[in-house]
């Protein structure tokens, strides 16, 4: 079993008993086939450090489950970088169902924990189950949606727009702790990684940033590390019109 660590509870996780974000896959799979899931690959999973990069390229036969932590991918179509987060209870490297040669840069922003799943059980797993099918359709959707959401809304304010991937962040990767279970803390993103995901310029986050923690007292921010301190009027502010 991997080791323990601060952001996820692994033995929760395994046993089903972690709610898992909305939306994602593990969200939407039924417990039957997560069951299945662990008794064959669960003991595969294993424990990724800040900075370490996934293998989902070319050569590699596997999706990944992500069970704990938060991940980076990034694109380059016709020479731009395209940049999404993705965290808990999402399947990573799902073009790989269809095209086994599809690859993605996926990099760990934090401790992160990730079930191997080889791509050929997988399909016959989702092709047997189609509850399971139905799961991965429904997370994928969601995730669509989501992103036109958090990285289509060129016209909103730099407030609102890096405020909603706070708000996204906080939902599929933050934690809380015990001491203070209204904060939820978000770990591995960087202001940089913010404003490439975003397509802002980095004195914009900034200011942004500054706004919502010195103005609006939403927020609090360190190295790596954003905590919302009020998630209401965050949402509030985000989904003002």
């Amino acid at each position: 079993m991997p080791p323990r660590v601060d952001t996820f509870r692994t033995v929760d996780v395994l046993n089903g008993r972690q709610q898992m974000p909305d939306g994602s896959f593990l969200r939407h799979l039924p417990t039957d086939v997560w069951q299945l899931l662990v008794r064959d690959w669960g003991s595969d999973a294993r424990v990724h450090q800040r900075g370490e990069k996934l293998p989902l390229g070319r050569d590699d036969r596997h999706v990944y489950i992500v069970l704990g932590g938060c991940v980076l991918q990034e694109r380059f179509p016709l020479g731009t970088k395209i940049a999404r987060f993705r965290g808990v209870g999402q399947l990573l490297g799902e073009a790989k169902l269809i095209d086994p040669e599809a690859s993605v840069g996926t990099v760990c922003l934090t401790t992160t924990w990730i079930m191997p799943c080889p791509v050929p059980r997988m399909n016959v797993l989702l092709n047997q189950h189609l509850d399971a099918r139905l799961a991965l359709l429904r997370s994928l959707e969601h995730r669509n949606r989501s992103d036109e959401m958090i990285y289509g809304t060129a016209t909103r304010t730099p407030i609102q727009r890096v405020g909603g991937l706070l708000l996204h962040l906080a939902a599929v990767s933050g934690t809380r702790s015990t001491a203070e279970p209204d904060h939820h803390t978000i770990l591995g993103p960087t202001q940089r990684d913010i404003a490439d995901a975003l397509l802002m310029g980095m004195s914009t986050v900034e200011n942004a940033l500054r706004a919502l923690r010195d103005t609006h007292n939403v927020i609090t921010s360190t190295y790596r590390q954003f905590v919302v301190t009020d998630l209401p009027s965050l949402r509030r502010i985000v989904t003002a019109s």
